[in-house]
């Protein structure tokens, strides 16, 4: 019903119109008819309105100290308190059906480890290989470096890469992309020649560049006996001793011990690594896909227009897409 025109008009001058004067007087002067007025209205609510949560009329008025709503309120709000739940439906024990219903979806599906090259922003061949690697919640994604720059959407791979749950290692743009944040939080000025790396920097969300900044020089699982890397490893040093910048950056180990970058045909640095554990690497492009007994490399140029290509562990099972078009001219040297 709500207040009565009286009582409203009163409520509008009180709050709208009042002044000092008004304040000082009404601390001395009550109205009693005014208040029995007001007590008169709130005994006929009382008396004709619903007192509930949903306010509908017509609806069941239940005791102030009844927190269940009289067993339910039609279903909404079940009693699973321990002295009723054997009156609810499955006796309550809904929660843990649902649980082992998900643990045994899981236990069929078998989860895995599912092992991805250099995506360079490439989004829509990401979804197209999860989905052709029939990726389901549970399974793990290891991105072997470089998710963003040159390609179409850095932005949505590292969103989505995160909101997968996905792990990964640290590629050289993704580390420029860091050091271009932190740049930026050091007041550091805009290129002046634009840049991608710094366009990607501070367009990320703090989500997004958190889960980046998290990326790891390499990872380890001795349930695998596999390592992830994204350029590749030095053999005959140990792990926690290898060059964080050669562990992101190197292609090639030539004949006199040189590591270097650049791409020497015949000194691949895979060639060299005798394992135990094997290495799933990418960021070489130039030679594809690399297949030795302890080293595969995933690299197969999505963002020139090559593939996209993932190897699904243990069963190790390599699957591939087809780039949707060249997003970036390849033009680096060749050596013998």
């Amino acid at each position: 019903k709500g207040w009565s025109a009286r009582i409203r008009n009163r409520i509008v001058e009180d709050f709208l119109f009042e002044t000092e004067d008004d304040n000082e007087e009404r601390d001395f002067v009550s109205d009693e008819t005014d208040a029995e007025d007001i007590d008169s209205e709130s005994d006929s609510r009382k008396e004709d309105t619903y007192d509930g949560p949903f306010g509908m009329e017509g609806d069941i008025i239940h005791a102030k100290d009844d927190i269940w709503l009289g067993g339910g309120n039609g279903g909404v709000f079940f009693d699973y308190s321990k002295s009723n739940y054997l009156n609810s439906e499955y006796q309550g024990k809904l929660g843990p059906y649902l649980v082992d219903a998900a643990i045994e979806r899981a236990r069929q599906n078998q989860p895995r480890v599912i092992v991805i090259g250099d995506v360079h922003g490439c989004i829509d061949e990401l979804k197209a290989l999860l989905k052709k690697c029939d990726y389901h919640p549970g399974d793990t994604i290891v991105f072997l470096g470089d998710l963003v720059c040159k390609g179409p959407d850095s932005l949505s791979v590292v969103e989505m890469a995160r909101e997968v749950g996905a792990i990964g290692v640290r590629g050289n743009h993704d580390f420029e992309v860091v050091r271009w944040h932190q740049a930026i939080k050091s007041g550091a000025d805009p290129p002046v020649i634009g840049s991608e790396h710094y366009y990607v920097a501070s367009s990320l969300s703090t989500a997004d560049l958190k889960w980046l900044y998290s990326l790891p020089w390499f990872i380890s699982s001795s349930h695998l006996n596999a390592l992830f890397v994204h350029a590749g490893f030095v053999s005959g040093i140990r792990l926690a001793k290898q060059n964080p910048r050669l562990m992101m950056n190197m292609r090639s180990i030539l004949p006199d011990g040189t590591v270097t970058s650049k791409f020497f045909n015949n000194w691949p640095w895979a060639r060299l690594w005798d394992g135990p554990q094997t290495v799933f690497f990418g960021h070489d492009a130039d030679r594809g896909l690399q297949q030795y007994e302890h080293a595969i490399g995933l690299d197969t140029g999505c963002v020139y227009g090559g593939k996209l290509t993932a190897c699904i562990l243990p069963e190790r099972r390599l699957v591939s897409v087809n780039a949707k078009r060249e997003y970036f001219q390849y033009r680096r040297k060749h050596f013998d």
